[in-house]
């Protein structure tokens, strides 16, 4: 299995978070799952990469041209891309699951994106936003209004599984 996560750049977040991600991330290791990420130096993309290298996982980091000076060290792979839209594409390819941790708005932007290619039938993995401390509270308040309104049906809103323990993400493994 191949597990991609997205999450923030920020250094700035709560402690909770990265610990979150350190255990996600050493799980699915220790089920042999390859992981797959940003791949830079920056916020919690290095605690994914740091935490999925010292268990052992298959690591392959997926990082624009631009940020070349910022790629994590080591990496079993690294794909590079001209643009960010490429990197979104590329980081799906041959994930089985896609995994938002607590980010802003690139990890929005992931997250809705591959819940749009699922709609379209263009993906095929599955995608789960991790909700440690109720983090996605809000995006779920909003999807929920969108079914509400008419402008995203029930089907769809299940789409994005909302686990709120790390215990519930691995699950989905």
């Amino acid at each position: 299995m191949t597990v991609l996560f997205y999450c923030s750049a920020n250094e700035a977040i709560a402690p909770q978070y990265n610990d979150a991600a350190r255990s996600i991330v050493r799980a699915a290791a220790a089920r042999g799952c390859r992981i797959v990420s940003g791949g830079t130096t920056k916020g919690m993309m290095r605690v994914v990469s740091e935490e999925a290298l010292a268990n052992g996982a298959y690591t392959k980091g997926v990082v624009p041209r631009f940020m070349k000076p910022l790629v994590y060290p080591g990496l079993s792979e690294v794909v590079w891309t001209d643009t960010m839209s490429e990197r979104k594409a590329a980081m799906l390819e041959g994930v089985d699951l896609a995994v938002a941790l607590p980010g802003g708005i690139g990890t929005m932007d992931e997250l809705f994106g591959t819940m749009v290619l699922i709609k379209l039938g263009q993906y095929h993995g599955r995608v789960a936003a991790l909700n440690i401390d109720g983090f996605f509270d809000p995006l779920a308040s909003l999807l929920d209004h969108f079914v509400a309104t008419g402008m995203l049906m029930p089907d769809e809103r299940d789409i994005l599984k909302m686990p709120r323990t790390v215990e519930e993400l691995e699950e989905l493994l």
